[in-house]
């Protein structure tokens, strides 16, 4: 979430394998691949880059959703990703 709380970007672990697609199509380069721990097991997963979390809203406004799905979203085969922005609802 960023720092106006409007918008999100939301990785499902339960979906994400890692494998970086979404990240090599973002054309800010807001997206990488961490290893954290998901209930007992260390994963690698999509997380979005600690100096980008509060600052979506200006980052990610070229790809801000409203007729087509951000390039992260659309090249996710597994819909892993989403992203919500809260005044376009």
């Amino acid at each position: 979430m960023d720092a106006s709380g409007e918008y999100y970007i939301v990785i499902d672990s339960d979906k994400c394998d890692g494998c970086e697609d979404c990240a090599k199509k973002c054309p800010k380069s807001v997206l990488e691949a961490v290893k954290m721990m998901v209930d007992i097991e260390e994963r690698c997963l999509i997380s979005v880059k600690e100096e980008y979390r509060n600052k979506l809203r200006y980052v990610c406004a070229q790809c801000m959703p409203e007729k087509t799905k951000p390039p992260c979203v659309a090249t996710c085969e597994k819909n892993a990703i989403e992203w919500i922005w809260k005044s376009s609802r």
